[in-house]
């Protein structure tokens, strides 16, 4: 896959993002039409993995989505199959994304902001924390669509989507 490509992948996960969908729906929704599957019960499927991992202070939800594309890409179709090519893609995935914002935990890149709390919410929206949001998921569906590419799985082109200006997520 070339680079511009994967830009839009970037671009693509931004927009969708920036649309209302969250983290984790984004970045699989992104990956899924790249892949020429339908986004929509992946996107239903990664819900409860936005926001920390539904606002327990996990891990990230666009690292969690870009995990879900990874294996998408690269799962096992049946119990015979190997692991190894999805474990070792994710293994890379969650190095370089820890190595590129220091953490992959959600509470952590949000500056300790607790997204289950009335007052982490408040702060969310305050502080427009979202912006941040906005750049871990496109990195991490740019990482992830790197990382497939690499391992010469099914090739990805960047889906249209609906583009819109700002990030609308609100703390999930």
């Amino acid at each position: 896959m070339d680079p511009q490509s994967i830009a839009g992948i970037r671009k693509s996960a931004e927009d969708s993002f920036a649309s209302g969908l969250f983290c984790a729906e984004s970045v699989i929704s992104v990956i899924a039409k790249a892949q020429g599957v339908d986004p929509v019960p992946l996107q239903k499927t990664a819900t409860a993995f936005c926001s920390g991992v539904a606002r327990t202070s996990s891990t990230c939800g666009a690292l969690t989505g870009a995990i879900m594309g990874v294996s998408l890409a690269l799962g096992r179709t049946g119990p015979s199959d190997s692991v190894q090519p999805a474990y070792s893609a994710t293994q890379r995935l969650l190095r370089e994304f820890e190595d590129e914002f220091g953490s992959t935990n959600c509470q952590t890149l949000l500056g300790g902001c607790d997204l289950n709390t009335p007052e982490g919410q408040a702060r969310f929206k305050d502080e427009r924390l979202g912006r941040r949001c906005y750049g871990f998921t496109g990195a991490a569906a740019e990482m992830a669509a790197r990382i497939i590419a690499d391992t010469n799985a099914q090739p990805l082109a960047a889906p249209e989507l609906p583009q819109r200006a700002t990030p609308a997520c609100a703390g999930g």
